[in-house]
């Protein structure tokens, strides 16, 4: 270990001990803005920095937009002046650390889009000076720290692991989980050099209540990442081919994992639903997938699971058709009431719902739908931005030909749906009763 790397690191490590050191958060989306409230919790000097002019006026103002932060924790916050954010990527030149959480999308082809680290490492690069401990946190394929950002960081003549330090720490953001948050959520960290993994885990220690697990390199951290939601992707597909097996078999596919979730070990229970959503679960294996050809193998599992998955809003109005054919109704022209359009339960997110294809597939049948989520303000639905209802109404279900339950979100009022609705088809096991006397459908 050289002398030098390991002076600049104990003078690091000692400014994040003593909450001295200023710390950046380049992205102020769903996973950087709850990560830079924490560290601003924690005592830090905290710079957020984003593209969109918008986001960054609102967080100055102290106004949230993720769910998951508190809006008078962003308000004390930013009245205390603990933490602001900006536009202007110069500032990057007063920070000690930065943390990169943008987003990591696939092009149409399923190919990792790399675009917005590459354009924030640049950034930073421009201001890196000695000292500077960058942490990349955006969810991406193994060996992006390594052969993409350190070139980048390097360009200007500074060399990782003796002037600045460089780490991989995955984000395990789960919106509208009540009980673990950013903050008691345990941390994985991996750096280039031991003493990159060293400053980036006393980052952590000193910002998180959960534990940091240090591992050998980047690769490992962005593998593991890669491992967590890919063993999530499988396992909702053979839940989902258990539901669609279950249905042909007249067999209820929810009491089947209720029973088998009674055992104590080997097995863990994973619900089916009308497809994935979200910002990890879709998209993340697809990474791996991508990086597998480099090393000529084929991932025939992730690939048949992603397939399950993707076809389950086909599958979904399949079964409306089915359904509304047993009703003596076709479903073109039919009246649709689609509850929830966020991808997951409780949230305002709706990123990769699998309720859009939904939404078009019923267009493109000729179906009428209205969508009404108390949690979405507005979504974007074939590039235009909508707005959903946000209250279910007695009118709204005793006109709608089939009320689907796509996202079941706790406020809607399921006892008055039950009631008052002609025909019902649950996608997420919403009512759990086998003997209700009524037109109900479960997925």
């Amino acid at each position: 270990m050289l002398k030098t790397e390991k002076k600049v690191a104990e003078k690091l490590i000692e400014k994040l001990n003593n909450k001295t050191a200023v710390i950046g958060v380049v992205g102020l989306g769903y996973v950087g803005l709850p990560l830079a409230v924490e560290k601003a919790k924690a005592g830090y000097n905290v710079i957020g920095f984003d593209i969109q002019k918008s986001k960054v006026d609102e967080v100055n103002q102290g106004i949230n937009y993720i769910g998951d932060v508190v809006d008078e924790e962003l308000k004390e916050l930013v009245v205390n002046k603990n933490i602001r954010a900006t536009t202007d990527y110069s500032l990057i030149k007063e920070v000690d650390t930065v943390a990169i959480c943008v987003p990591t999308p696939l092009d149409i082809y399923k190919q990792p889009n790399t675009s917005y680290v590459e354009s924030s490492a640049a950034e930073i690069s421009s201001y890196l000076h000695e000292g500077m401990l960058v942490v990349l946190e955006s969810t991406t394929y193994p060996g992006t720290t390594e052969e993409l950002l350190k070139p980048i960081l390097e360009e200007r003549g500074m060399k990782c692991g003796e002037d600045f330090f460089l780490a991989y720490s995955p984000e395990r953001v789960d919106p509208g989980n009540k009980q673990f948050k950013t903050k008691n959520t345990p941390k994985v960290v991996g750096g280039v050099t031991e003493n990159c993994t060293r400053v980036a885990a006393s980052l952590y220690s000193n910002v998180l209540e959960s534990d940091v697990h240090e591992v050998s390199s980047p690769s490992v951290a962005e593998m593991e990442k890669i491992l967590e939601n890919t063993f999530r992707n499988i396992n909702i597909g053979l839940a989902n081919e258990m539901a669609i097996l279950c249905n042909k078999m007249g067999i209820d596919v929810w009491e089947v994992i209720d029973a088998a979730a009674t055992k104590p070990y080997g097995f863990m229970p994973f619900y089916p639903g009308p497809g994935l959503g979200g910002h990890c679960i879709p998209i993340d294996p697809w990474y791996l997938t991508w990086k597998a050809r480099e090393y000529n193998y084929h991932t025939k599992l992730i690939e048949t699971a992603g397939e399950i998955n993707n076809e389950m809003p086909q599958y979904v109005l399949s079964r409306i058709m089915e359904i509304l054919n047993k009703e003596g109704k076709a479903l073109n022209g039919s009246k649709i009431l689609v509850l929830g359009v966020a991808y997951k339960k409780d949230i305002d997110d709706y990123r990769e719902s699998p309720v859009l294809p939904i939404l078009e597939k019923l267009e493109v049948a000729g179906a009428n739908w209205t969508v009404v989520d108390p949690h979405i303000k507005e979504y974007r639905y074939r590039n235009n931005m909508e707005t959903p209802m946000e209250k279910v109404t007695l009118e709204m279900l005793r006109n709608a030909d089939l009320v689907l339950i796509a996202t079941d979100h706790s406020n809607f009022d399921y006892e008055e749906i039950i009631v008052n609705s002609k025909v019902i088809f649950d996608t997420r096991n919403t009512v759990r009763s086998t003997n209700l006397n009524k037109n109900y459908y479960k997925l």
